[in-house]
């Protein structure tokens, strides 16, 4: 076990576990932050994700260790009030259909928005690709993703 000092969603937390754990589980685990979900555990489904320092990540996959001093964002620290464009833009064009993966899509979709402002249909199909809809709402995402980036 190990101490660390996590600066997730502006907010400086102290936890201590094993130096392997992946950085999921200590925040839905030990921060109580369940908005980040379990997926397939491998980072190949997207559910999981996360900003790294402003970088969409899969946090099944890193270790707590490896995380420094960056700052992580999760679906509860995007806006305090489900506000962000990518949210509002979720809901107008009703892209949850189970919600199970939105949070990792939203996440996705919000990073490739804070990199690039007015992204291709080609960028937005590369930047979500490996964010998996089982409901298969992907062209309803697509246009949310452009709806947030017009606005």
């Amino acid at each position: 076990m190990a101490q660390f000092q996590l600066n997730v969603n502006g907010k400086t937390h102290e936890v201590n576990v094993d130096p392997s754990t992946p950085i999921l589980w200590v925040l839905r685990d030990h921060l109580k932050l369940v908005g980040t979900k379990y997926g397939c555990g491998i980072a190949q489904c997207g559910a999981c994700t996360i900003h790294l320092n402003g970088i969409a990540v899969r946090s099944c996959q890193l270790p707590v260790s490896s995380v420094g001093n960056n700052p992580l964002t999760t679906i509860e620290g995007l806006s305090e009030k489900g506000d962000h464009p990518v949210q509002k833009a979720w809901l107008e064009h009703d892209v949850p259909q189970c919600g199970y993966c939105q949070a990792g899509q939203i996440m996705s979709a919000s990073a490739l928005l804070e990199a690039n402002a007015n992204p291709s249909d080609e960028e937005i199909e590369s930047a979500m690709n490996g964010n998996i809809c089982r409901c298969g709402t992907y062209t309803r995402i697509k246009a949310a993703i452009k709806t947030a980036a017009n606005s």
